[in-house]
C-alpha cells in the first residue's frame, strides 16, 4: 500500500457500480471489495471522511435467485433487490470489522432527498455517524421506490449525497479507466481525458447515451451529468477504474493517471448558497432583531431562538421559511430546525433552554448557517 498523508480533514463521496461489486453480475467480487475497505480504512487514518454508495444490491439478488436477466417489472427488481441488500451490507460490515469499524446502511429514494424535513435528518444522521467513526453504506431503496421517485442510477444518487454533505471529492469507480475521446472498446485511437471542467457540453458528446450495463442501470453519461450536480456543492468528481491497484490512495496523493478529474472554479460553500437558493420556497416567516441581523448579514453566524421577535406561517422542521428585519425587509432564507409549532415556543429564549421548554433539544441553532442564504 502507498504511504502518505492529507493535509486537512476532507469528505469523499466513493462509488462503485454493479460490474465492479458483482464482477459483472457473477456475484458478489468479494476480493474487489477487500481491497476496496482496505483503501477506504487507509483514507480514514489519513483524516479523510469516507461515505460509500454501492451498486450492487439488485445484482446480487439476482443471482442468489438464479435469474440470469435483469428482470423489466418493478416488482421484481424490488424482490432481487431485497434478497440482495441483506448480502451486500453483510459482507460491508464483516469486512469492515476486521479493522474495527462499523457500518451503517442508509436506503433513500429521490423523495428523502427532495423533502426539506428527511434532508435535515440525512444529513444529520450522516454527519453524526461519520463523527462516531463508523462508515455509512449509501444504496438506492431499489426494495420501496417506484417509476417516479427513483434516482435510475447510483451516479446521481452519489452527486446527491455529495451535495447534501458538500463533499471535496466525488470519486465514481467504474470498469473503466475514465472517460475517453470515443469508445476505446471500438476505437483505436480513442484517448483518455485526464481532466476538464464539470458542466462542458462537450464532455457529455463523447460520453454519449450509451446502454447501461447488463446488471446496472448506469454509464459514462450518467457519470458525466453527476460531476455537473456535483459541481452545485464545489465538489470535483474523479471518475476512475475500481481495480486498478491503490487507486484509492492514489487519488488522495493526486497522482496522474488516475482517471478523469472534472473540476470546478466555484468554492463549496459559495455553490452550495447557490443550490439552496435556487431550490427553496418559503412555507413562513421568522422576525428577527437588529443583533441577529447583525450576526446573520456581517458575521456569518447561524440563526438562534433569541434572536426571533415573531414566527409566523405554518411549516414543518427542515422546511424553508424567510427572516425579515422587524420593518419588513427580507434577510435571508433557509432550512428552519424546528416546526412552526416549537419554534414559537422557543423565539426570544436563550439555547439553554429550549429542552426545558420542548422536552428536548434537537439542534442548538434555529437555522444553522449551512443552511441559511443571505439576500445581498
Amino acid at each position: 500500500m502507498l504511504n502518505g498523508k492529507t493535509s486537512s480533514l476532507e469528505t469523499w463521496i466513493i462509488k462503485a457500480g454493479s460490474s465492479l461489486i458483482t464482477n459483472h453480475g457473477k456475484g458478489l467480487d468479494l476480493d474487489f471489495i477487500a481491497r476496496w475497505v482496505e483503501q477506504v480504512v487507509i483514507l480514514k487514518q489519513r483524516g479523510i471522511q469516507c461515505i460509500l454508495v454501492s451498486s450492487g444490491a439488485v445484482a446480487e439478488g439476482l443471482v442468489r435467485l438464479g435469474i440470469e436477466t435483469r428482470p423489466t417489472a418493478l416488482h421484481e427488481l424490488q424482490a432481487a433487490a431485497a434478497v440482495g441488500q441483506m448480502g451486500l451490507i453483510q459482507r460491508y460490515e464483516n469486512q469492515f470489522q476486521q479493522h474495527g469499524l462499523h457500518t451503517a446502511q442508509i436506503l433513500l429514494t429521490h423523495d428523502d432527498l427532495a423533502n426539506r424535513q428527511r434532508y435535515l435528518n440525512a444529513r444529520s444522521t450522516l454527519k453524526t455517524l461519520l463523527a462516531q467513526n463508523v462508515v455509512p453504506i449509501v444504496n438506492e431503496n431499489d426494495t420501496i421506490a417506484i417509476d417516479e421517485i427513483r434516482f435510475g442510477d447510483n451516479d446521481t444518487l452519489a452527486a446527491l449525497v455529495a451535495n447534501l454533505m458538500d463533499a471535496n471529492r466525488l470519486i465514481l469507480l467504474t470498469d473503466q479507466n475514465g472517460l475517453y475521446t470515443s469508445d476505446p472498446t471500438k476505437s483505436p485511437d480513442a484517448k483518455l481525458i485526464e481532466s476538464g471542467k464539470a458542466g462542458d457540453t462537450s464532455l457529455l458528446e463523447m460520453a454519449g447515451k450509451g446502454a447501461p450495463g447488463k446488471f446496472g442501470r448506469g454509464g459514462m453519461y450518467t457519470k458525466i451529468k453527476a460531476a455537473e450536480r456535483a459541481v452545485l456543492s464545489g465538489t470535483a468528481t474523479i471518475i476512475a477504474a475500481g481495480k486498478e491497484p491503490d487507486i484509492l490512495l492514489r487519488i488522495a496523493n493526486n497522482e496522474k493517471n488516475t482517471g478523469t478529474w472534472l473540476t470546478t472554479d466555484k468554492s463549496p460553500i459559495t455553490a452550495r448558497k447557490q443550490w439552496l437558493a435556487g431550490h427553496l420556497q418559503a412555507k413562513g416567516k421568522l422576525v428577527i432583531d437588529s443583533g441577529a441581523e447583525k450576526v446573520l448579514t456581517h458575521q456569518g453566524k447561524s440563526l438562534l431562538a433569541i434572536g426571533v421577535r415573531q414566527c409566523e406561517g405554518d411549516f414543518k422542521r427542515g422546511e424553508a421559511v424567510i427572516c425579515t428585519t422587524e420593518s419588513g425587509q427580507k434577510v435571508a432564507v433557509g432550512l428552519v430546525n424546528y416546526s412552526s409549532d416549537e419554534t414559537r415556543q422557543i423565539i426570544g429564549k436563550p439555547t439553554t433552554e429550549i429542552a426545558k421548554i420542548l422536552g428536548y433539544i434537537d439542534e442548538p441553532e434555529l437555522i444553522h448557517r449551512d443552511n441559511l442564504v443571505i439576500f445581498s
